[in-house]
């Protein structure tokens, strides 16, 4: 409020420096509206401009404090002839900012151009449009959960016209019949929910009457802090879309513990300030539609569509309460014939700026329009002013990579929802690269393959290398048949074994002297396959590393086998000549030892050579 008082001394004290200076234009009749039915306030302006000085005029000026300024998203202004049904042609007005050298810094200028000089005498009626973000102060600024959420609201009940008024009026329109407080004046009037202050007659220039509004809103203040927007084209046939938000609740900030079960409880009590979801109005033909964000696809969405729109629904996965934040991706796929044309050698695609979302703020705005590879002399038509740039996106396939238009925004809202288009040129050729590319490389895959399949990639036979791998092979396969050998000798061991623990048990030495015998006869045969083997080792320079390791297996076999037998003639004598007695048993253990001890060092033996 100090800022406010700040702001009227100063404006009064330039209206009577410059007043003389804006004299020859007079505004006849000016009603202003104010929506704060949203977030986004919206100030309509609806004026009759006489001259009244002999010089014509090609501007007329507009002029907002510096704290509504700061918040102006978007500036519209159009002249009309004639009233309702008799309403003629309308005259969109070019507007930029155009300070005057002695206006002070609080006060903001624009000028709309005219199409044609107004003479003397003459009238132009218009219609103005402001619309402003963060204009909305929420009052208190920390709220519980169960709290409702109240604003404030600051402005003046006559507009800042740099030019006298004759007749003027304002309406200022409520989310709802409820309000806290506000401004009282003698012309003010709270109908249903309106505010009206006025009329006001012949109000010099620059008058400020300042007025407050308090009033409940619970409506959805989501702000996108940022939105990174990307629009993909291919020539196959669809525009897919992809956007990413990034969220915060902008009203109230929630402040204490956040209870599930109130809130689920009584939703319209206990969370009347958070919202549950957000609206977007996709096109018409809009499809493949997902929504989803760092943790995967959100389930809680619904679809409406019919032939004219498509209004697409999410939920957050918790509900958003004033400083709360999130993060979420939406994307769908457009059909191509709808929104790209050709004209004279040229394409353009013809599509929508802003988000879709419903009364969302979007602060920054960052709009992707990825070109296939291979577009040319690219230019962009935006009907506002936005900051443009040129990047390269590679993707599957790509050589030189995707041409991409980046535009950037700041303070956006639902209003910059306009067409723009995106010019460029592409050779219908291009179109050919990605599928020949797939037909060549399968092509190059398939020749490959053939050629390994025909072709011998095998070392040379006589070479050195070649023949040193035959005699390795050659020796690992004698080792094999060796070790083969020396393991059929112990399985003839176990059964010589065994037969001693048959005798211990039956008393038949027949039968163990002709498990010896058959023993006997096979051992004999392996020691005959044993020797080529031995011989062959001891020729190859290949098994000069190996061959001390298998002579050692061969002799402790060789030991082994020599105390099995041993032992068993001094068991099977003993139990034929019955004298099995105290001097035979510490013979028989004395050998056995010996022979576990063998057995041991020929299985490490026969573990070293499979190892090789």
């Amino acid at each position: 409020m100090t800022k406010l008082r700040f702001d009227l001394l100063l404006l009064l004290l330039f209206s009577i420096h410059f007043a003389p200076a804006l004299s020859d234009l007079i505004i006849s009749k000016l009603d202003r509206r104010i929506d704060l039915t949203s977030q986004v306030v919206r100030m309509t302006l609806t004026l009759k401009v006489e001259n009244t000085g002999p010089d014509p005029v090609s501007e007329v000026f507009f002029t907002f404090p510096e704290h509504q300024a700061n918040n102006l998203a978007l500036l519209v202004a159009i002249s009309t002839q004639g009233k309702g049904k008799t309403r003629g042609s309308v005259t969109n007005l070019p507007i930029q900012a155009k300070q005057p050298n002695d206006s002070p810094p609080s006060l903001v200028w624009y000028a709309a151009s005219l199409p044609k000089e107004l003479g003397k005498g003459e009238t132009l009626n218009m219609e103005v449009l402001a619309v402003f973000t963060h204009a909305l102060r929420p009052f208190p600024e920390k709220i519980t959960q169960a709290e409702p959420q109240l604003f404030l609201f600051q402005d003046s009940a006559h507009f800042t016209s740099p030019y006298g008024v004759k007749f003027q009026s304002l309406t200022v329109k409520l989310p709802s019949e409820n309000v806290e407080s506000y401004t009282k004046t003698e012309n003010s009037k709270f109908s249903g929910s309106e505010i009206k202050y006025g009329p006001y007659e012949n109000l010099p220039a620059l008058s400020y009457l300042p007025v407050v509004v308090h009033f409940p809103s619970n409506k959805p203040f989501a702000i996108a802090k940022e939105l990174v927007r990307e629009i993909e084209i291919s020539h196959w046939g669809n525009v897919q879309v992809t956007e990413h938000y990034n969220l915060i609740h902008g009203g109230a900030q929630s402040t204490g513990e956040f209870s599930r079960l109130d809130f689920q409880a009584r939703p319209h009590v206990r969370g009347a300030s958070a919202f549950r979801n957000l609206m977007a109005m996709l096109p018409p033909r809009a499809h493949s539609i997902y929504y989803r964000d760092a943790i995967g696809n959100i389930s809680t969405s619904n679809i409406h569509s019919d032939s004219s729109k498509t209004l697409l629904e999410i939920e957050p996965r918790y509900p958003m309460f004033g400083g709360w934040k999130t993060s979420f991706t939406i994307g769908y796929g457009l059909p191509l014939q709808d929104y790209l044309f050709q004209s004279e050698g040229t394409r353009f695609l013809n599509i929508t700026f802003g988000s879709p979302m419903i009364d969302m703020i979007i602060e920054n705005l960052t709009l992707k329009v990825v070109l296939p590879e291979g577009s040319r002399d690219i230019s962009v038509s935006v009907p506002f002013a936005v900051k443009q740039s040129q990047e390269t996106k590679f993707s599957h396939l790509d050589i030189a990579g995707r041409p991409t238009v980046v535009v950037e925004k700041v303070n956006v809202v639902p209003e910059h929802n306009q067409y723009f288009q995106v010019h460029y040129k592409f050779s219908n050729i291009s179109l050919l690269t990605e599928p020949l590319m797939l037909i060549f490389g399968f092509f190059a895959l398939f020749v490959a393959c053939i050629i390994y399949m025909h072709a011998d990639f095998t070392i040379s036979k006589s070479s050195p290398s070649y023949l040193a791998k035959l005699q390795w092979d050659e020796v690992q396969g004698t080792i094999q048949q060796l070790q083969d050998i020396i393991n059929r000798c112990l399985l003839i061991h176990d059964k010589l074994e065994a037969s001693l623990r048959e005798l211990s048990r039956t008393g038949d030495v027949q039968a163990c002297k002709a498990v010896r015998k058959s023993a006997d006869s096979l051992l004999k045969d392996l020691s005959k396959e044993l020797k080529p083997l031995l011989t062959l080792l001891q020729s190859s320079p290949q098994a000069a590393h190996i061959l001390p390791k298998v002579e050692d297996l061969v002799v402790k076999e060789r030991d082994l086998q020599e105390k099995i037998m041993l032992k068993h003639t001094i068991v099977v004598d003993s139990y034929e000549k019955k004298s099995v007695g105290r001097d035979t048993e510490n013979r028989v253990a004395s050998i056995q030892q010996k022979i576990s001890a063998l057995k041991q060092e020929v299985d490490d033996l026969l573990e070293f050579v499979e190892d090789i």
